[in-house]
């Protein structure tokens, strides 16, 4: 029998916002729900009812809500939620107007704001004023060439205030980069950075900033906030204005127009290593909906709570992040290198901000375990209840680093979604126990199974992570997609009717789940599939490696694995280590998960968004182009796998 990591007292499940919503349900339904499974079985059996039941217990601000919760139901794509509502996005999060603190505002040169609920309403009624005189109206675009700062939540709160669609990305970010984001949707206004700076270095935006203003025809302003020089510097960029003067008006109150449920809230991105991005349209009620579920019901999250999640604006967790205003939450943003100006400043600044929910991605916490980091002995992590990760699988061994060296006593939830839907299938779960190397529960209102090529559901076998029914938060559709072609292919055209994620996974006899990596980077070596997920547990286990990438090399008619790692600073790859790497792969997996070949390289190429490219080394390893390299955060990474003679024999 597994046996739980941790476990939640009685006393704690009782009062969680879950089990008051289980109560209800029992209540108002006439039904003996007892655990978590029993819940999550009759949320997606009554779809109607629950996301009904749900838009009410979360006090969603409305003008109106309407009889009618579903149309369609049985369409994907095509079902309709709350077609009668009418409600803003910005209402909800600005609705708590105090002195309490909204946004504490940190980067990694040690510079510290604080900024509360009523400041922050102040600085959205002037930008939202600004931007009407700017000609925004509904629908138009705002898009953000920003860092993680009080700018970008200021920026997205005015344009949903009025009705217009925010589209953010991160300044790292180069021009293809943005052009090829910001050039498909045409944005009215653009608000930007003078620069950002990155593990010590300041780096100045300011050229980008130029090639933007002047290759986008649309824009009618470019907004520009100092964020790297203490005085804004607008010369020779084109309609500029500097963010000071931009909200220098006496606007004080936001007339927050309303919009359909599934009026566009959002535009992000694909990541674009396979070509142009993709621009995924979000509703304004959709996201609202699913993400105080997930923040309300799966996090707990209440107004005392102090929310951290390390992310850019180019990365969905960024849009998650700041529907905890919505909850009344302190949110706290960090901009910068999470190891700079040294290897703990996250944790120092958990212990000083007193956060109580930190988010963070898998990399980072096995990053941590590398460089043998004790934070729950150097700092006083006493208000910490919750730490979740995302951005790939968390690996078991990482799930035992963090209840060792961080806190024994909290709730661990790996959670995974996705820019597709801007929120997550599987979650954390403050009313179950937590299992080494599994996600802890599929989500509420979430119909997530697991298929098998023919689409029939599996259990505890690997499969395609699947979603049968409808869901508020899937996208309105693709933009220039208007036939909806490229959005149906995307999600619909491995099953019929069903949304298909991509992702690899299986569920445990404990109703959990495991993520095995992205379906298209699987392994198949002799017509078996391999997650590679499966492979990178093992291999940095081995105290040497830092971090590895594999992929599948096409080699005499069948696939061979092949492995490449960075080891530690200092260190080579000799035949020892390999030989160290296959026991330690052949003792805890299979045979055909050994790889074939071991290389060392320097660099592992990886997204903006920090997500490791397998499928565009599978592609310069065969010889293949590489669409976008304006994609990723290092192209030039990619070089180290070019034509080496170890992958020709």
């Amino acid at each position: 029998m597994t046996m739980p990591l941790w476990q939640p007292t009685q006393a704690a499940i009782d009062a969680t916002q879950m089990a008051a919503l289980m109560q209800r349900i029992n209540r108002e339904e006439s039904v003996t729900l007892r655990d978590y499974t029993d819940l999550h079985g009759w949320s997606v059996e009554n779809l109607e009812a629950f996301w009904s039941l749900l838009w009410d217990e979360v006090d969603i601000i409305a003008d109106t809500k309407g009889d009618t919760v579903l149309e369609h139901p049985d369409a994907m794509p095509g079902a309709r939620w709350f077609p009668e509502a009418r409600l803003n996005f910005a209402a909800n999060l600005l609705k708590r107007r105090d002195d309490h603190p909204a946004l504490v505002v940190r980067d990694e040169r040690q510079r510290r704001k604080q900024i509360s609920y009523k400041e922050l309403y102040e600085q959205v009624a002037k930008l939202a004023h600004a931007l009407q005189q700017s000609g925004v109206t509904a629908g138009d675009r705002v898009a953000g060439f920003v860092p993680n700062s009080e700018h970008a939540v200021i920026g997205m709160l005015a344009s949903a205030s009025i009705g217009a669609v925010w589209s953010s990305c991160s300044p790292d970010f180069g021009f293809h980069g943005v052009l090829d984001r910001f050039g498909q949707i045409q944005p009215k206004v653009l608000i930007a950075t003078d620069g950002y700076t990155w593990n010590g270095k300041p780096i100045d935006t300011r050229e980008r900033v130029v090639q933007i203003s002047e290759a986008i025809d649309s824009l009618n302003q470019v907004v520009v906030f100092p964020f790297l020089k203490e005085e804004p510097d607008t010369r020779g960029i084109d309609k500029a204005v500097t963010w000071e003067d931009y909200l220098n008006n006496p606007a004080s109150e936001i007339f927050f127009e309303s919009q359909p449920f599934d009026h566009p809230l959002y535009i992000l991105y694909s990541s674009g290593t396979t070509g142009v991005p993709k621009c995924i349209i979000h509703s304004a009620g959709g996201t609202l909906l699913q993400h105080l579920k997930e923040l309300r019901l799966h996090t707990d999250l209440n107004e005392r709570d102090v929310l951290f999640y390390y992310t850019t604006c180019g990365w969905m967790m960024w849009n998650w992040l700041v529907s905890g205003l919505a909850c009344g939450a302190t949110l706290v943003l960090y901009d910068g290198s999470p190891f700079s100006p040294g290897p703990e400043v996250l944790w120092e600044m958990a212990e000083r901000e007193g956060i109580t929910v930190f988010g963070t991605s898998a990399k980072y916490i096995a990053a941590c375990e590398k460089e043998d980091l004790t934070p729950g002995k150097r700092f006083n992590l006493s208000p910490l209840r919750a730490v979740l990760s995302t951005g790939s699988a968390l690996a078991h061994e990482s799930f035992d680093y963090v209840y060792r060296e961080i806190k024994s006593d909290l709730l661990l939830a790996s959670i995974s979604g996705g820019t597709d839907i801007v929120s997550c299938f599987a979650l954390g779960c403050p009313i179950r126990p937590v299992y080494r190397g599994q996600l802890q529960c599929r989500g509420l209102g979430m119909a997530v199974d697991v298929f098998d090529a023919e689409g029939q559901p599996l259990r505890e076998e690997k499969g395609e992570l699947v979603c049968t029914r409808p869901f508020p938060s899937m996208p309105i559709g693709f933009w220039n997609d208007p036939e909806g072609k490229r959005y149906h292919d995307a999600y619909f055209a491995t099953f019929p009717g069903i949304w298909a994620h991509g992702d690899y996974a299986e569920i445990t006899p404990e109703d959990g789940l495991i993520i095995h990596g992205r379906s298209d980077a699987v392994l198949n070596p002799g017509g078996v599939r391999i997650g590679t997920a499966e492979i990178y547990r093992q291999v940095e286990k081995v105290e040497a490696v830092m971090e590895s990438l594999c992929i599948g090399q096409e080699w005499n008619d069948d696939i061979r694995v092949v492995l490449f790692v960075r080891l530690k600073e200092g260190l080579t790859l000799d035949d020892a280590m390999r030989d160290e790497i296959r026991r330690t792969i052949r003792a805890n997996t299979t045979p055909r998960h050994v790889p074939a070949k071991i290389l060392q390289v320097s660099d592992i190429p990886r997204t903006l968004s920090g997500k490791i490219v397998e499928l565009a080394v599978r592609n310069v390893v065969h010889g293949r182009p590489v669409k976008n390299l304006d994609a990723l955060a290092n192209p030039e990474a990619l070089e180290l796998y070019e034509d080496l003679p170890e992958l020709q024999s």
